[in-house]
């Protein structure tokens, strides 16, 4: 009995520890994960360093835009809108300012100065996104990459002028899965 029993968890250890084959042409190249928006949102804190947090949280190298892969693309473009959905949706930043009183109340301040950092976050994401995919040899996006880095850089000032005051996220539901 005993015999049986080493044999049989020999075979099932040895099988365990079998290699398996795994595909990782692309996985040298991935830098990003899903996230839910909880884990990717930078709007929590303080002002004034909004860009610095959304290039935290998203490490792609910027030198080398081609190098991107498909997923880390995909997972951008899907962090992006849902940056967009936690502005604009139920549960999200217009509606919690509003629930707040407006801006000129404490709280709505606070959630204000986030709603600008995920701003940020937002258009930092969509413009990485056009340039990552002309950069792979898509279509020119060239104009929509200025326009687009126009409200960029506006909201990035908008943000370096609440430095250090208090930011406040939303509790929104949604992920960076494609």
């Amino acid at each position: 009995m005993q015999f049986k029993f080493a044999f049989v968890f020999t075979l099932l250890t040895s099988a365990l520890a079998a290699p398996c084959a795994v595909d990782t042409r692309d996985l040298s190249k991935r830098a990003l994960s899903a996230q839910s928006y909880s884990q990717f949102q930078v709007s929590s804190g303080v002002g004034g360093n909004a860009l610095a947090e959304v290039k935290a949280k998203f490490p792609i190298d910027e030198h080398n835009l081609a190098s991107v892969s498909d997923a880390d693309l995909a997972i951008i473009k899907a962090a992006r809108q849902t940056a967009e959905n936690a502005e604009t949706e139920a549960g999200g930043f217009n509606e919690a300012i509003k629930a707040a009183g407006g801006t000129k109340t404490t709280a709505g301040a606070a959630l204000q100065v986030g709603k600008i950092k995920n701003k940020v976050l937002k258009l930092k994401l969509f413009t990485l996104a056009q340039q990552i995919e002309q950069a792979k040899g898509g279509k020119d996006n060239s104009a929509k990459i200025a326009e687009e880095t126009k409200k960029l850089n506006k909201n990035i000032e908008l943000d370096k002028a609440a430095a250090g005051k208090k930011s406040t996220s939303v509790n929104f539901q949604g992920t960076s899965q494609p």
